[in-house]
């Protein structure tokens, strides 16, 4: 199978959105950048695109214009191995941005993303409803995920 890679469509703010995320993102890098040359749609010498990588996932970025926008009906989903990745992921990507219920967010250039931790996958799908039900009650109740906290409604 070919790999799916995300492209991300900004108005004028590409470049400033993915230094942005490479600066957070263990391991990541913009790999190439192609530019508006005469006769094209874009200002010339403006950033067209931007091949990237956020801890070796590709994706790419377009300078395309006021046409479209982001909305939370697609988001990227960072499962972290334990709160102190939470925190880093929520912190850094949050600032400026709107914090939303159950570990979303949407970020200062518009993007949504879900932060979350690993265990809650775990223990969304024990297989006492009870449980399960402690967990999601706990949930709705936080903005960015509390692991240690989920896992006290888990245990009940």
């Amino acid at each position: 199978m070919p790999p799916i890679t995300p492209f991300l469509w900004f108005d004028d703010n590409a470049e400033e959105a993915v230094v942005f995320y490479i600066s957070i993102f263990p391991n990541s890098r913009i790999a190439s950048m192609a530019r508006y040359g005469e006769n094209m749609p874009g200002e010339p010498g403006k950033v067209m695109t931007i091949d990237f990588e956020l801890d070796g996932t590709r994706l790419v970025a377009l300078n395309g214009g006021p046409v479209y926008a982001f909305t939370p009906a697609v988001s990227l989903f960072i499962s972290c191995r334990e709160q102190a990745e939470v925190n880093h992921y929520w912190d850094n990507l949050s600032a400026g941005g709107e914090v939303q219920q159950c570990g979303w967010l949407t970020d200062r250039f518009r993007l949504s993303w879900q932060v979350a931790p690993e265990a809650l996958g775990r223990l969304m799908s024990d297989p006492d409803p009870e449980r399960v039900q402690r967990v999601v009650q706990a949930m709705l109740k936080m903005v960015k995920l509390d692991v240690a906290e989920l896992q006290r409604a888990y245990d009940g």
